[in-house]
Protein backbone atom coordinates (compact mmCIF):
# COMPACT_ATOMS: atom_id res chain seq x y z
CA UNK A 1 0.00 0.00 0.00
CA UNK A 2 1.12 3.30 -1.02
CA UNK A 3 1.49 6.11 1.86
CA UNK A 4 -0.19 9.67 1.16
CA UNK A 5 1.97 12.51 0.93
CA UNK A 6 1.26 14.53 4.65
CA UNK A 7 0.85 17.45 2.81
CA UNK A 8 -2.06 16.77 0.07
CA UNK A 9 -5.24 18.15 0.40
CA UNK A 10 -4.25 20.44 2.78
CA UNK A 11 -3.72 24.02 2.28
CA UNK A 12 0.02 24.71 4.06
CA UNK A 13 0.80 28.84 5.52
CA UNK A 14 4.27 29.15 4.21
CA UNK A 15 4.57 32.91 4.28
CA UNK A 16 2.25 35.37 5.74
CA UNK A 17 0.20 36.05 2.31
CA UNK A 18 1.01 32.61 0.55
CA UNK A 19 -0.33 29.24 1.19
CA UNK A 20 0.11 26.37 -1.02
CA UNK A 21 -1.92 23.22 -2.20
CA UNK A 22 -0.36 20.51 -3.65
CA UNK A 23 -2.09 18.88 -5.85
CA UNK A 24 -1.96 14.69 -6.10
CA UNK A 25 -0.35 14.52 -9.82
CA UNK A 26 3.25 12.95 -8.62
CA UNK A 27 5.41 12.13 -11.66
CA UNK A 28 8.92 12.66 -13.41
CA UNK A 29 8.44 16.10 -14.15
CA UNK A 30 6.05 16.98 -11.36
CA UNK A 31 7.96 15.97 -8.56
CA UNK A 32 5.68 15.53 -5.49
CA UNK A 33 2.70 17.36 -7.68
CA UNK A 34 1.67 20.84 -8.81
CA UNK A 35 2.18 23.14 -6.23
CA UNK A 36 -1.26 25.64 -6.44
CA UNK A 37 -0.40 28.63 -4.66
CA UNK A 38 -3.16 30.37 -2.53
CA UNK A 39 -2.76 34.37 -2.25
CA UNK A 40 -4.32 36.46 0.84
CA UNK A 41 -3.28 39.53 2.26
CA UNK A 42 -4.21 40.78 5.98
CA UNK A 43 -7.68 41.77 6.52
CA UNK A 44 -8.76 40.60 2.64
CA UNK A 45 -11.74 38.20 2.17
CA UNK A 46 -10.36 37.14 -1.25
CA UNK A 47 -7.54 34.89 -2.58
CA UNK A 48 -5.49 34.97 -5.94
CA UNK A 49 -4.68 31.28 -6.83
CA UNK A 50 -1.62 31.12 -9.35
CA UNK A 51 -1.76 28.03 -11.54
CA UNK A 52 -4.64 25.68 -10.34
CA UNK A 53 -3.20 22.76 -11.79
CA UNK A 54 -4.47 19.60 -14.06
CA UNK A 55 -8.04 19.36 -14.46
CA UNK A 56 -8.10 16.84 -11.60
CA UNK A 57 -11.70 17.03 -9.73
CA UNK A 58 -10.53 17.23 -5.79
CA UNK A 59 -8.22 19.43 -6.36
CA UNK A 60 -10.56 21.39 -8.14
CA UNK A 61 -13.26 21.19 -5.00
CA UNK A 62 -10.62 21.58 -2.49
CA UNK A 63 -9.52 25.14 -4.50
CA UNK A 64 -13.44 26.11 -4.98
CA UNK A 65 -14.21 25.69 -1.03
CA UNK A 66 -11.48 28.35 -0.12
CA UNK A 67 -13.86 31.23 -0.41
CA UNK A 68 -13.78 34.02 -2.84
CA UNK A 69 -11.53 33.51 -5.54
CA UNK A 70 -12.04 36.69 -8.31
CA UNK A 71 -8.45 36.26 -9.59
CA UNK A 72 -6.95 33.10 -10.98
CA UNK A 73 -3.26 33.84 -12.48
CA UNK A 74 -1.27 31.80 -14.55
CA UNK A 75 2.43 30.90 -14.89
CA UNK A 76 2.51 29.32 -18.13
CA UNK A 77 0.99 26.82 -20.68
CA UNK A 78 1.61 23.17 -19.47
CA UNK A 79 -1.70 21.28 -18.51
CA UNK A 80 -0.14 20.23 -14.95
CA UNK A 81 -0.44 24.23 -14.30
CA UNK A 82 -3.64 24.93 -17.02
CA UNK A 83 -5.62 22.23 -17.03
CA UNK A 84 -8.53 23.17 -14.11
CA UNK A 85 -8.90 26.62 -15.35
CA UNK A 86 -12.34 26.15 -16.99
CA UNK A 87 -13.85 23.82 -14.43
CA UNK A 88 -12.57 26.46 -11.70
CA UNK A 89 -13.91 29.18 -13.50
CA UNK A 90 -17.36 27.52 -13.39
CA UNK A 91 -17.43 27.08 -9.95
CA UNK A 92 -15.85 30.39 -8.93
CA UNK A 93 -16.70 32.93 -11.52
CA UNK A 94 -13.05 33.72 -11.50
CA UNK A 95 -11.45 36.06 -13.88
CA UNK A 96 -8.58 34.44 -15.47
CA UNK A 97 -4.96 36.18 -16.54
CA UNK A 98 -2.14 34.61 -18.18
CA UNK A 99 0.65 35.87 -21.16
CA UNK A 100 -1.00 33.49 -23.98
CA UNK A 101 -4.52 34.36 -25.46
CA UNK A 102 -5.35 30.66 -24.77
CA UNK A 103 -6.30 30.93 -21.28
CA UNK A 104 -7.93 33.41 -20.89
CA UNK A 105 -11.10 33.50 -19.63
CA UNK A 106 -13.15 37.02 -18.38
CA UNK A 107 -12.36 40.21 -19.16
CA UNK A 108 -9.17 40.87 -17.56
CA UNK A 109 -6.62 40.83 -20.36
CA UNK A 110 -3.13 39.25 -21.16
CA UNK A 111 -0.16 39.36 -18.39
CA UNK A 112 2.77 41.68 -19.55
CA UNK A 113 5.54 42.41 -17.89
CA UNK A 114 6.22 44.87 -14.85
CA UNK A 115 2.79 44.93 -14.20
CA UNK A 116 1.38 45.42 -10.96
CA UNK A 117 -1.61 43.99 -10.09
CA UNK A 118 -3.84 45.13 -7.03
CA UNK A 119 -5.77 42.33 -5.69
CA UNK A 120 -6.53 39.97 -2.10
CA UNK A 121 -4.86 42.98 -0.19
CA UNK A 122 -1.53 42.78 -2.19
CA UNK A 123 0.66 43.89 -4.72
CA UNK A 124 1.77 41.47 -7.41
CA UNK A 125 4.33 42.72 -9.97
CA UNK A 126 4.71 39.96 -12.71
CA UNK A 127 8.12 39.51 -14.20
CA UNK A 128 8.40 37.56 -17.35
CA UNK A 129 10.96 35.21 -17.45
CA UNK A 130 11.31 32.95 -20.75
CA UNK A 131 13.16 30.07 -21.29
CA UNK A 132 11.06 26.82 -19.64
CA UNK A 133 8.79 27.89 -21.81
CA UNK A 134 7.80 31.02 -24.26
CA UNK A 135 5.26 32.00 -22.11
CA UNK A 136 6.54 31.88 -18.87
CA UNK A 137 6.47 34.63 -15.99
CA UNK A 138 6.92 34.89 -12.00
CA UNK A 139 5.08 37.02 -9.87
CA UNK A 140 6.82 39.13 -7.13
CA UNK A 141 5.15 39.57 -3.37
CA UNK A 142 7.31 41.92 -1.29
CA UNK A 143 8.78 38.65 0.74
CA UNK A 144 8.62 36.25 -1.94
CA UNK A 145 8.51 35.12 -5.81
CA UNK A 146 6.19 32.83 -7.46
CA UNK A 147 8.93 31.34 -10.08
CA UNK A 148 6.63 28.46 -11.06
CA UNK A 149 9.21 26.09 -13.66
CA UNK A 150 11.33 28.46 -13.74
CA UNK A 151 13.29 27.73 -10.42
CA UNK A 152 11.75 24.39 -8.67
CA UNK A 153 12.03 23.27 -5.08
CA UNK A 154 14.28 20.22 -5.72
CA UNK A 155 15.88 19.03 -9.17
CA UNK A 156 16.78 21.46 -12.00
CA UNK A 157 14.32 22.78 -14.95
CA UNK A 158 13.43 21.07 -18.41
CA UNK A 159 13.55 23.36 -21.26
CA UNK A 160 10.47 23.19 -23.50
CA UNK A 161 11.11 21.11 -26.34
CA UNK A 162 8.82 23.35 -28.49
CA UNK A 163 9.19 26.79 -27.71
CA UNK A 164 12.09 26.99 -24.83
CA UNK A 165 15.04 28.52 -24.97
CA UNK A 166 18.10 28.35 -23.46
CA UNK A 167 18.94 31.59 -23.86
CA UNK A 168 15.92 32.93 -22.47
CA UNK A 169 16.37 31.05 -19.34
CA UNK A 170 19.74 32.11 -18.62
CA UNK A 171 18.62 35.62 -19.52
CA UNK A 172 15.51 34.69 -16.92
CA UNK A 173 18.17 33.52 -14.05
CA UNK A 174 20.16 36.63 -14.14
CA UNK A 175 17.27 38.52 -13.98
CA UNK A 176 15.91 36.60 -10.55
CA UNK A 177 18.95 36.91 -9.25
CA UNK A 178 18.41 40.78 -9.42
CA UNK A 179 15.27 40.34 -7.12
CA UNK A 180 17.38 39.47 -4.12
CA UNK A 181 16.93 37.12 -0.75
CA UNK A 182 13.45 36.70 -0.91
CA UNK A 183 11.67 33.20 -0.48
CA UNK A 184 10.97 30.64 -3.55
CA UNK A 185 7.49 29.60 -4.33
CA UNK A 186 7.75 27.09 -6.77
CA UNK A 187 5.13 25.34 -8.65
CA UNK A 188 6.76 21.95 -8.21
CA UNK A 189 8.71 20.56 -4.71
CA UNK A 190 9.19 22.48 -1.43
CA UNK A 191 9.54 26.51 -1.01
CA UNK A 192 13.87 27.64 -0.55
CA UNK A 193 14.76 29.91 1.39
CA UNK A 194 16.96 32.62 -0.95
CA UNK A 195 16.20 32.99 -4.92
CA UNK A 196 19.43 34.60 -5.24
CA UNK A 197 21.63 31.81 -3.95
CA UNK A 198 19.25 29.08 -5.82
CA UNK A 199 19.53 31.23 -9.04
CA UNK A 200 23.60 31.01 -8.26
CA UNK A 201 23.37 27.42 -7.80
CA UNK A 202 21.34 26.65 -10.85
CA UNK A 203 23.53 28.96 -13.04
CA UNK A 204 26.24 27.35 -12.17
CA UNK A 205 24.88 24.09 -13.01
CA UNK A 206 24.12 25.29 -16.48
CA UNK A 207 27.56 26.48 -17.35
CA UNK A 208 28.65 23.11 -16.08
CA UNK A 209 26.39 21.28 -18.32
CA UNK A 210 27.35 23.53 -21.13
CA UNK A 211 30.91 22.30 -20.87
CA UNK A 212 30.05 18.78 -20.22
CA UNK A 213 28.04 19.47 -23.92
CA UNK A 214 30.98 21.41 -25.63
CA UNK A 215 32.70 18.38 -24.79
CA UNK A 216 30.86 15.51 -26.10
CA UNK A 217 30.66 17.25 -29.14
CA UNK A 218 34.11 17.11 -29.25
CA UNK A 219 34.56 13.71 -28.59
CA UNK A 220 31.84 12.43 -30.14
CA UNK A 221 31.83 15.00 -33.24
CA UNK A 222 29.91 18.65 -34.10
CA UNK A 223 26.73 16.28 -35.17
CA UNK A 224 26.23 14.28 -32.86
CA UNK A 225 22.76 14.16 -31.81
CA UNK A 226 21.67 15.06 -28.66
CA UNK A 227 19.98 11.63 -27.67
CA UNK A 228 23.98 10.30 -28.26
CA UNK A 229 25.06 13.54 -26.28
CA UNK A 230 22.69 12.77 -23.20
CA UNK A 231 23.77 8.62 -22.83
CA UNK A 232 27.79 10.63 -23.12
CA UNK A 233 26.79 13.25 -20.10
CA UNK A 234 23.71 12.81 -18.34
CA UNK A 235 25.27 9.10 -16.71
CA UNK A 236 24.31 10.74 -13.28
CA UNK A 237 21.00 10.85 -13.86
CA UNK A 238 18.24 8.30 -13.70
CA UNK A 239 17.54 7.24 -17.35
CA UNK A 240 13.83 7.33 -16.89
CA UNK A 241 14.72 11.01 -17.28
CA UNK A 242 17.20 10.85 -20.70
CA UNK A 243 13.80 11.60 -22.90
CA UNK A 244 13.11 14.66 -20.51
CA UNK A 245 17.48 15.76 -20.18
CA UNK A 246 17.06 14.94 -24.39
CA UNK A 247 14.77 18.28 -24.51
CA UNK A 248 17.15 20.43 -22.86
CA UNK A 249 20.65 18.90 -24.52
CA UNK A 250 18.77 19.90 -27.51
CA UNK A 251 18.02 23.51 -26.24
CA UNK A 252 22.22 23.77 -25.09
CA UNK A 253 23.09 21.72 -28.16
CA UNK A 254 21.03 24.96 -30.27
CA UNK A 255 22.44 28.02 -27.78
CA UNK A 256 26.22 26.52 -29.14
CA UNK A 257 25.71 26.24 -32.51
CA UNK A 258 23.76 30.03 -31.86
Amino acid sequence: MSLEHPAYKKLRPVTETASVLLCDNPGLLTLEGTNTWVLQGPGSDEKVVVDPGPEDDEHIDLIAGLGRIPLVLISHKHEDHTGAIDKLVDRTGAVVRSVGSGFLRGLGGPLTDGEVIDAAGLRITVMATPGHTCDSVSFLLDDAVLTADTVLGRGTTVIDKEDGSLREYLDSLQRLRGVGHRTVLPGHGPELADLEAVSDMYLAHREERLDQVRAALRELGEDASARQIVEHVYTDVDEKLWDAAEWSVQAQVNYLRD
